[in-house]
């Protein structure tokens, strides 16, 4: 039972306190064979209590994902659906709330228009939320490609040292990004300012 009931929609829902999180590498452990079952989706220490966090504190938390796992057939949606199912009961649980998760299932070659770098996956989200922009939210992800997409909207760009967030940061061009060790680092940070 959720012992810190949140409002539906908390307070009032503008695009400064929307934090849209790239899920692989961000909330939990990314692997180079790809998440395929919910036994092998092993959130980071720390990232299910940041996302509670901003919750309790006033933002609005969504997830925006590529999944390419689905369209190679490495798990189905109805897999992929049991991961998300647990991430929002674990962040239920320490008492905060995922608004949205938004996942493209297509592969690199399929030339969707919700594959990260492209927008379409923030597109949902701000439809999903009510949203006129994203403008002035913040994209937290661990690669180049999350980053990317929500520049594309006027988001923030943070990268976190995650997952593949030093690699990321190694190769430099981030001039825009805030960068943090972890989802956590960069929850204290909005929390505290």
């Amino acid at each position: 039972m959720n012992k810190h009931p949140l409002p539906s929609q908390p307070y009032d829902l503008v695009p400064s306190r929307v934090v849209v999180l790239d899920r692989d590498g961000v909330i939990n452990a990314d692997s180079e064979d790809y998440i395929k079952s919910l036994a092998e989706w092993l959130p980071y220490p720390r990232s299910i209590e940041a996302i509670a966090r901003l919750s309790r504190h006033g933002w609005t938390v969504a997830v925006a994902t590529n999944q390419s796992g689905v369209a190679r057939g490495y798990f189905d949606e109805a897999t992929l659906q049991r991961m998300h199912d647990d991430l929002r009961e674990r962040v239920s649980t320490a008492g905060g709330r995922i608004a949205h998760i938004a996942y493209c299932p297509h592969g690199p070659d399929d030339g969707c228009e919700c594959r990260k770098p492209k927008a379409g996956l923030l597109d949902q989200i701000q439809h999903a939320l009510n949203l006129e922009s994203l403008q002035g939210a913040w994209m937290v992800g661990d690669s180049q490609r999350d980053l990317d997409a929500g520049i594309a909207r006027g988001c923030h760009p943070v990268l976190v040292r995650t997952g593949k967030g030093k690699k990321t940061e190694a190769r430099g061009g981030l001039e825009q990004a805030r960068i943090f060790d972890d989802l956590a680092t960069f929850a204290d940070y909005l929390v505290e300012n």
